[in-house]
C-alpha cells in the first residue's frame, strides 16, 4: 500500500500543486521535498525548486484532467473585492443550496431535457454545458450524473408513469405494438407501444417501454414479456390487441398471451414481398453493379470531387449517391432512382483521366442496364408509395389494408410488351402479398365498410359487399335497441354500435325513428 501523501505547504503558490504533494521521510515527520509526488497516479518526481518537471509531467501523463481542471476555474464567477453581490434576498451571493426552490426548479429541467431529448446523463459533466448554466445562473450549483439520475430523473419516470396509467384506465380499448430491435453494440432490446382513441377522439400513442431482453427471442418468452407488460400497465381487462411484423416468434408470443385480435404490420409485410422482387437474379445482378459504382464514388474523394464537377456542368441537382440497406428495400429503390438521375454525371466522372488514373475496370452501366434500372423503379414505386402513406399515416389505418391490397394486386398484374423481368417481379410481389391476412379478411373489411372513405367497398364483389353489411348489422343489433335514441346511458361501445346499425338501414341521425 503506498504512503500516504501530503499537500504542499501553503508557501507554495504554484497552481501545479493541486496535483503533486509530498511523502515524509522514513523514521521522520519531515517531508521529502526533493521528490515531488503525482496525486494522480502517485509516480515520483525529482523536485529542485521549480516546477519545470512537474509541469511537464502533467502535460505528458495528464494532459485531460488538467485541462479540465483549468476549464472549471475559469467557470468560477470572478468577483471584484471592493463589491458585494447580493442574492434576489439581499444576502451574498453563494451556491443555492441543492434543497433550495430555485436550485430543484432546475434540476427538474435538466431532468426532463436530458429526457425529453434523448441525452446522455453524462451531459451535466461537459465543460460547455457548465459554462452555459454558469452564465444563465451562476449560484446554480450543478448536480452529479448519479443524483441526478437517482433522484430527478427516477422522480420524473414516476411521475410520467402514473400520468400515462391513467390516461390508459380512460381508454374503452388499447392497441398494442411489439418491435425487438438490436443497437448498435448488439445489445437486443423490446419495445412496447399503446396506441387508443381519448375522449375527445384523438389517436393517442405512448411508448409503455423499452426493455433489454438478452435472453433468446423466442415466442415463449416473447410472451411472457408482454404479459408482465399487460400486468404493469394494468390493462389486461381492456382486451388489448396487438400488431408485430411477420416473424413467426411473434406470432407464437401473441398466441401465448391471447391476445384476442393479432395484426400483422403492413409495412412489413410490404416489406417482404419488395424483397422477393430485389431477389431475383437479374435484379440483385443490377443493384450489385449499382451498388459497386456508388461505394466508389462514396470512398474515393477524387472521383467524389469529379462527381460534384461534372454535376455543376451538366446542371444536374448536387444531390450525393445513395447505397442501399438489406434491412430497408424502399433503399435499393432509392439507390437506383438516385442513380438514374446522376447518370450523366456518373458516366461522365467516370470517363474522366482523373479517376481513370485510379480505376481502370470500373465502367458504368450499359444501356440496357440503364432502361432495366428505370423499369425496375416504376414497378417498384408504387410500393414504397403504399410504404410511405402507411409510415406516415397519424390515424388508425387497419380499414386502409384491404382496399390498399386490392390496388396493389391489381396493378402488379403483367402488362404487354413487359420485360420478362419486370414480369417476373410483379409475379413474385403479388404471389407474396395474396397469401397475407387471409385469416383477417373479415375483420379488414368490416374496418373498411366503417371508414366513410371506402364504407362503398368497392373491390368486393355484391355478395361480399352485403355479407360485410349484414355482419356488421347482427353485432350491432347484439345491444339492446330502446324505444328512442337515450344514448346517454349507455357505453360509447354500444352507442356507436345502434348508430352503425340504423345508419346501415338508411336512417340518419336528423331523421326521427
Amino acid at each position: 500500500m503506498s504512503a500516504h501523501i501530503n499537500p504542499a505547504p501553503s508557501c507554495l503558490k504554484a497552481d501545479v500543486w493541486e496535483h503533486f504533494g509530498f511523502k515524509k521521510k522514513k523514521e521522520s515527520d519531515n517531508l521529502d521535498k526533493t521528490m515531488a509526488v503525482c496525486k494522480l497516479c502517485h509516480t515520483n518526481v525529482k523536485y529542485s525548486g521549480n516546477t519545470t518537471n512537474l509541469r511537464f509531467h502533467l502535460q505528458r501523463h495528464h494532459s485531460d484532467k488538467v485541462m479540465l481542471t483549468q476549464e472549471l476555474k475559469k467557470l468560477r464567477p470572478r468577483r471584484d473585492p471592493k463589491q458585494t453581490v447580493l442574492d434576489s434576498d439581499g444576502g451574498c451571493s453563494h451556491k443555492f443550496p441543492s434543497t433550495s426552490p430555485r436550485s430543484q426548479k432546475i434540476t427538474e429541467s435538466i431532468a426532463y431535457f436530458i429526457c425529453q431529448d434523448l441525452r446522455p446523463y453524462s451531459v451535466v459533466e461537459n465543460i460547455g454545458f457548465r459554462r452555459m448554466v454558469n452564465a444563465m445562473e451562476p449560484r446554480y450549483p450543478v448536480p452529479t450524473r448519479q443524483h441526478l439520475t437517482k433522484v430527478y430523473v427516477s422522480r420524473l419516470y414516476a411521475q410520467t408513469k402514473a400520468h400515462v396509467k391513467a390516461s390508459l384506465g380512460k381508454a374503452e380499448r388499447v392497441a398494442l405494438t411489439c418491435d425487438g430491435w438490436t443497437s448498435r453494440t448488439t445489445e437486443a432490446y423490446v419495445t412496447i407501444t399503446a396506441h387508443f382513441i381519448n375522449e375527445e377522439w384523438e389517436l393517442v400513442t405512448y411508448v409503455l417501454q423499452t426493455r433489454d431482453m438478452p435472453e433468446s427471442h423466442t415466442g415463449h418468452n416473447l410472451a411472457e414479456h408482454l404479459r408482465k407488460a399487460l400486468a404493469e400497465w394494468e390493462i389486461t381487462e381492456k382486451d388489448p390487441v396487438i400488431v408485430t411484423d411477420n416473424a413467426s416468434n411473434m406470432t407464437i408470443a401473441a398466441e401465448e398471451a391471447a391476445f384476442t385480435l393479432h395484426v400483422k404490420c403492413y409495412a412489413h409485410t410490404l416489406n417482404l414481398a419488395a424483397q422477393r422482387a430485389l431477389k431475383i437474379t437479374a435484379v440483385a445482378r443490377l443493384l450489385g453493379r449499382v451498388r459497386r459504382i456508388v461505394n466508389f464514388f462514396r470512398r474515393s474523394t477524387t472521383a467524389n470531387h469529379m462527381l460534384k464537377k461534372k454535376q455543376r456542368l451538366l446542371q444536374l441537382p448536387e444531390h450525393k449517391l445513395m447505397t442501399d440497406v438489406v434491412t430497408r428495400w424502399n433503399s435499393a429503390h432509392d439507390m437506383l432512382e438516385r442513380f438514374l438521375e446522376q447518370q450523366p454525371a456518373i458516366c461522365a466522372a467516370l470517363l474522366s483521366s482523373e479517376v481513370r488514373k485510379t480505376e481502370k475496370d470500373l465502367c458504368t452501366l450499359t444501356e440496357s442496364d440503364v432502361t432495366t434500372a428505370e423499369e425496375v423503379v416504376s414497378a417498384l414505386k408504387p410500393m414504397k408509395e403504399a410504404t410511405q402513406y402507411m409510415s406516415k399515416e397519424k390515424t388508425p389505418t387497419l380499414s386502409v389494408i384491404a382496399p390498399l391490397q386490392d390496388t396493389l394486386i391489381n396493378g402488379l398484374k403483367p402488362i404487354e410488351g413487359e420485360s420478362a423481368v419486370i414480369k417476373e417481379m410483379k409475379a413474385a410481389m403479388s404471389g407474396d402479398l395474396q397469401k397475407r391476412y387471409i385469416d383477417l379478411r373479415a375483420t379488414l373489411h368490416a374496418c373498411s365498410a366503417m371508414d366513410p372513405r371506402f364504407k362503398s367497398l368497392p373491390f368486393l364483389t355484391e355478395n361480399q359487399r352485403q355479407e360485410v353489411y349484414d355482419g356488421l348489422i347482427a353485432e350491432a343489433q347484439d345491444q339492446p335497441m330502446p324505444s328512442e335514441l337515450s344514448l346517454g346511458v349507455w357505453s360509447k361501445r354500444a352507442q356507436e354500435n345502434v348508430m352503425v346499425a340504423l345508419m346501415m338501414r338508411g336512417w340518419h341521425p336528423k331523421k326521427r325513428l
